[in-house]
């Protein structure tokens, strides 16, 4: 089996009595979805600021493609190749489509942000800009102000922002909130074919998303991994039933 592309590895980290996250060690593989699933307030959002930077855990360590990341910062993580969508977006709402595509390029190249004004002439980045919104079908939407699109637009554009990046991994907090039944099989569809081009972390609490994308699925209580496996696996497991699934499975 090879290396995988992204890993933690016994993280951990607690908030006065609650033990948010409790000595957690998943990976993610080339080609593959791994779904991270639980009930509210079951650490994953914890979990992925640990991965993606936003919070230092108490144990532990991040790995990608090999290389201890733990100490670098958030964009310092984004450039090495750890591309993120949130799950409340964090989009420049007053600015167009292409502005804030162009501002994921920029933060590729490692430009100073305070100049990122400027790359809009620059050819590169916004051919990086409009080939990540092309794959995500906003190419038409590129000079729409972003507080004018559908929530669902929303997030299509926070794939594409990732997209800018050229990933070696995707980190995707609940893609899916908000979409509706079409938007997320619009979404399902798309995130089927991207782990191609890199895997996918996906936490989701869409089952019928999880069910129909991931390779492996993780599930997280109260702070621990209590089993992996496939769709199948998962669905069977009479612990997980008990902790999360119930009639879902």
């Amino acid at each position: 089996m090879s290396d995988p592309i992204l890993a933690t590895h016994g993280l951990s980290k607690r908030f006065g009595a609650l033990q948010a996250t409790d000595d957690v060690s998943i990976d993610l593989r080339a080609g593959e979805i791994h779904a991270i699933i639980g009930p509210n307030g079951a650490g994953k959002s914890t979990l992925i600021k640990q991965i993606c930077g936003g919070l230092v855990p108490d144990a532990g360590t991040v790995s990608l493609l090999g290389r201890d990341i733990s100490g670098l910062s958030t964009g310092a993580r984004a450039q090495a190749g750890l591309g993120r969508t949130f799950q409340i977006s964090e989009l420049a709402m007053e600015d167009t489509v292409l502005e804030n595509a162009v501002l994921g390029a920029l933060g590729a190249r490692a430009s100073p942000w305070s100049f990122w004004t400027r790359a809009l002439g620059r050819t590169d980045l916004t051919e990086r800009a409009k080939s990540g919104l092309d794959r995500v079908g906003l190419l038409d939407q590129q000079d729409m102000i972003v507080a004018n699109l559908s929530h669902g637009q929303r997030r299509q554009l926070e794939v594409a922002v990732s997209l800018t990046l050229s990933p070696k991994a995707f980190i995707m907090d609940e893609p899916m909130a908000g979409l509706g039944a079409e938007g997320s099989k619009t979404m399902t569809s798309f995130l089927d074919g991207l782990r191609e081009e890199a895997p996918i972390l996906l936490v989701e609490h869409d089952m019928d998303a999880v069910f129909a994308l991931a390779d492996r699925i993780s599930v997280l209580v109260y702070g621990r991994i209590i089993a992996t496996g496939t769709a199948d696996q998962i669905r069977n497991d009479a612990q997980v039933r008990e902790a999360y699934l119930g009639e879902e499975a």
